[in-house]
């Protein structure tokens, strides 16, 4: 089956899948297997499938930051002064480019982008504010908050 824009629609067994593999991303292809009671070789065959339609975007690491010496979070609200396609795009091409940034959003209402950053100490968060992101003539102001306190949501897929 396929949606109003020609792409295929996710079926039962693929969100069986996702949720199963948003909850535990390094479950094997027979652990899938066992818990959906389908063949090993039909998860791997969906995984990849799934893979590459781009529904599964990757795979990746998390790690603690304060674990690696990075305890201060923070997100940093940017306005910009103006607003042109180009100099949004290299925006936020710089503050993906950020050491420290964790992810980098392009938003609307008041603020522009929202970057949430990871640092040492207060010291560094004031540099990654007055040396990668005020030092952009387009940026018109920027406002930081501190994280006391970070978690992962449900995700789209209970």
């Amino acid at each position: 089956m396929k949606s109003q824009s020609g792409d295929e629609l996710l079926d039962d067994t693929d969100l069986r899948i996702l949720r199963l593999l948003q909850r535990d991303g390094d479950l094997t292809n027979r652990a899938l297997a066992e818990q959906l009671g389908l063949a090993e070789s039909t998860c791997a065959h969906r995984v990849r499938v799934l893979r590459a339609r781009g529904v599964i975007r990757g795979s990746q690491v998390r790690v603690n930051e304060a674990a690696l010496g990075y305890p201060i979070q923070a997100l940093i609200r940017v306005r910009l002064g103006s607003h042109s396609a180009s100099r949004v795009r290299n925006l936020f091409d710089a503050l993906c480019a950020i050491p420290s940034a964790l992810r980098v959003f392009h938003v609307a209402g008041v603020d522009d982008f929202l970057v949430h950053v990871a640092v040492r100490d207060p010291e560094a968060l004031r540099d990654v504010v007055l040396e990668h992101i005020t030092v952009h003539p387009v940026v018109r102001a920027t406002e930081t908050q501190l994280l006391f306190e970070v978690r992962d949501g449900q995700g789209p897929l209970i």
